[in-house]
């Protein structure tokens, strides 16, 4: 199986960078105490608004906070949403899809209906909304996140669950009198993971990158916690006199999420080889 995957592996470079980039995230968020050199939250008022030097390599903010330290205890934060939103969003929609598509009839209908009610709503603006009723937290902000990340896999695991069910195996399990809770854990769930994972990669990817949405519109992750999109946020105002304030965390979203991207492209690729 290593060797299989080695030999796909060579011919995408997307699983390199990808791989790169999100192997380098996990690092900085279990290892940030000893990465980075400053506290992030840590003021010094004689080092207000420097820019890039031996001692700070990034620059500071404009509270001497080292830029380096807080995207690397950022990437914690930005992590830790995308992660567990997606697992949460995973674990329901993958459940009311394949309850939709096996049972159909009323519960089918009720199901598609309320995922296509929350789909109306473009999802950075239903998670903000959620964010604003529960109030501003960490774990608010995965709560709202999960919540709009579930009728893409309910829809996603439905479509397919729907297909699997016309085929010959699944007659096979009926006719021995299999029950319809191990048809669906036997027979469907594990024919559906493929489409799980990519998924799941394509949903931390749009997590993070909604999360820093939210959190520069000013509901996202509170202080103290060191949010790349806050740090966005308040840089934002420094462009015409520290434009590295506003440019790091920007550069870093944007690879975070190009690497869980090039990640999610090739397992899509890996599957797609595996099934031929």
């Amino acid at each position: 199986m290593s060797l299989r995957i080695f030999r796909v592996s060579r011919q995408y470079k997307s699983f390199y960078i990808g791989g790169a980039i999100t192997l380098s995230l996990v690092i900085c968020t279990i290892f940030a105490e000893y990465i980075a050199p400053f506290d992030p939250i840590a003021q010094d008022m004689s080092a207000v608004l420097k820019p890039p030097n031996p001692k700070h390599w990034l620059g500071t903010d404009y509270l001497g906070r080292d830029i380096f330290s807080r995207i690397i205890f950022g990437s914690r934060v930005s992590l830790m949403v995308g992660f567990f939103s997606m697992f949460f969003a995973m674990v329901l929609g993958v459940a009311l899809g394949l309850i939709a598509g096996f049972y159909g009839s009323w519960i089918d209908n009720v199901i598609m209906r309320i995922t296509d009610t929350m789909l109306a709503f473009p999802r950075l603006v239903l998670a903000l909304t959620i964010t604003a009723f529960l109030g501003q937290s960490l774990w608010n902000v995965i709560l709202a996140l999960s919540i709009t990340g579930i009728p893409v896999f309910s829809r996603l695991i439905r479509g397919e669950t729907l297909s699997i069910m016309t085929r010959d195996f699944i007659r096979s399990a009926k006719a021995f009198s299999a029950s319809k809770t191990r048809i669906m854990v036997v027979h469907v769930l594990p024919n559906v993971m493929n489409l799980v994972i990519v998924q799941a990669s394509l949903s931390i990817a749009f997590a993070i990158l909604t999360e820093a949405s939210m959190s520069f519109l000013g509901l996202g992750v509170p202080p103290p916690y060191p949010s790349w999109g806050m740090m966005l946020q308040s840089g934002y105002s420094y462009m015409g006199a520290a434009p590295w304030l506003a440019l790091v965390p920007g550069i870093v979203i944007f690879i975070a999420v190009l690497g869980f991207n090039f990640l999610g492209e090739w397992i899509e690729h890996y599957i797609a080889h595996l099934s031929r």
